[in-house]
Formats: C-alpha cells, sequence, structure tokens
C-alpha cells in the first residue's frame, strides 16, 4: 500500500496561525551581520495529512531582478543540503518579510490566499504508514520526528530551553550529548513528551514528540507540532519534514 494513501489527501494545516515559512535570502553570508538588503524571498509551505505528518513541501521565490514569483524547488532543496547556501536565508515572520519585499519595490506582500495560488511545482516528501508498536487493536502511542538541518548555537539552544520548556537531559555543549533535554505536557487530555536532540555534530538536529491521545480533539497535537517547529525554526535550523514512526 501506498504510504501516503493511508493518511488521506494532504492538506494545509496552520497549527492555530500561519502554515507559510518566510525566509530572507541574502547575496552572501556576510551580508546578514552587517546591515546589507536581501536579495529576495523564499516562501515555503508543507503539506500536512491529517495525522500531521508532511507530505510535500511547496515554495515560491521572488527577487527584484525578476520582478515576478516563481516556483523554488530547488532552492528549498539546496538550503537543507547545502550549508554554505544555509548561511544566507534567515527565517522571519510574515511582516519582516513584508517590509523587505517593499524595500527592494515589491509593493505590498501578497495575501497567504494569493501565494497559495503561485505554488505548481512541489516536491513530494517520501512517507510510509508508521509501525503499529501498541497494543494489539491500536491504541498505542504515536512518535513523530521533526526533522531540522543546521546546527545550533549556544545563544539557539539557551532560546530553545525557555520556548519547549526543556528539562536538561545531558550537557548540550559537548557534542557527543544526543539528547539535550525532554520535556513532558498534557494538553486537552493528552499527554505530549518531547525531546531535543542531536543528530552528529554539525550535522542536523531532530525533535522527537510522543503522544499519548486522550479524549481531546487532536487538532491540539498539531499546534504543538506547528509551534515547536516554528519555535526551533527562528533559531536557524531549517525544517526539513515531519515523519511519524509509531
Amino acid at each position: 500500500m501506498d504510504g501516503n494513501a493511508r493518511y488521506g489527501p494532504p492538506v494545509a494545516v496552520d497549527g492555530g496561525g500561519t502554515s507559510l515559512d518566510y525566509y530572507l535570502v541574502f547575496a552572501g553570508a556576510d551580508d546578514r551581520g552587517r546591515g546589507a538588503p536581501p536579495s529576495g524571498n523564499l516562501i515555503e509551505e508543507f503539506l500536512l495529512c491529517d495525522d500531521y505528518t508532511a507530505a510535500g513541501l511547496d515554495s515560491v521565490e521572488w527577487t527584484p531582478a525578476t520582478g515576478a514569483w516563481r516556483d523554488s524547488p530547488a532552492s528549498s532543496r539546496g538550503i537543507r543540503v547545502d550549508p554554505l547556501l544555509r548561511e544566507r536565508v534567515v527565517a522571519v515572520s510574515r511582516r519582516e518579510a513584508g517590509d523587505a519585499y517593499t524595500m527592494l519595490g515589491g509593493g505590498e506582500l501578497p495575501r497567504e490566499a494569493s501565494i497559495r495560488g503561485l505554488f505548481h511545482d512541489g516536491q513530494p516528501l517520501p512517507a510510509a504508514a508508521p509501525l503499529d508498536l501498541g497494543p494489539p487493536g491500536g491504541g498505542g502511542p504515536r512518535l513523530y520526528r521533526i526533522l531540522f538541518a543546521g546546527e545550533l548555537g549556544e545563544r539557539g539552544l539557551a532560546n530553545l530551553w525557555q520556548a519547549l520548556r526543556l528539562e536538561p537531559a545531558g550537557d548540550p555543549a559537548d557534542p557527543r550529548t544526543r539528547v539535550v533535554g525532554t520535556a513532558t505536557a498534557t494538553v486537552v487530555g493528552h499527554v505530549l513528551t518531547w525531546e531535543l536532540r542531536r543528530i552528529g555534530p554539525g550535522i542536523a538536529w531532530c525533535l522527537d514528540v510522543t503522544v499519548r491521545l486522550g479524549t481531546g480533539p487532536s487538532s491540539a497535537v498539531g499546534a504543538l507540532l506547528h509551534h515547536h517547529r516554528q519555535a526551533i525554526r527562528e533559531q536557524g535550523l531549517i525544517p526539513v519534514t515531519i515523519e511519524r514512526f509509531a
């Protein structure tokens, strides 16, 4: 069976806020810190299945040189696999992206519905039906992994400590430490535990989230995954995918 068929058609889920991710792209990595204007905008959206795993990634980019929006799957792939290109990209809010767009001569940033109408050449993300590791008949916990490209600096880790309400699980300064922090919360009856995990020194990070579903709406799970993904993205990491293993 095709993995995506298990979930039904992909849907855009915003988790209680915008589901578009905004980035500014600079001509060089040094431009970010010396006040030089960006060279363009990159806007992305993960397409989510009904269990909040990622089925695809849409993206468009705009530069004053072209004056037009165009699909940008190559740029989206590039910032996830090329560390040098990733250093030229900064995650920003919609307001900051709009300010840059206006400053570069684009006028008013299009509404999000209009931006979605520009998506034509999205890239599918691999998906497979999760293993059922629970008791017979289902009902076991769900295990999600949000994978990120890039490296967290000391300041980024400190910011995430507060944003994700983490408790220490290892020395975050030691590159050999895999799980650096954990937290648990109960949200409308669901018990959620998450771990911030390093995947090899300087390679990647992930957030593993275990969900024990209660009687509340499952949208609360999507909202938490969205919030945590955005909190980590704001510290300079680039989200790659959202997987589910159980």
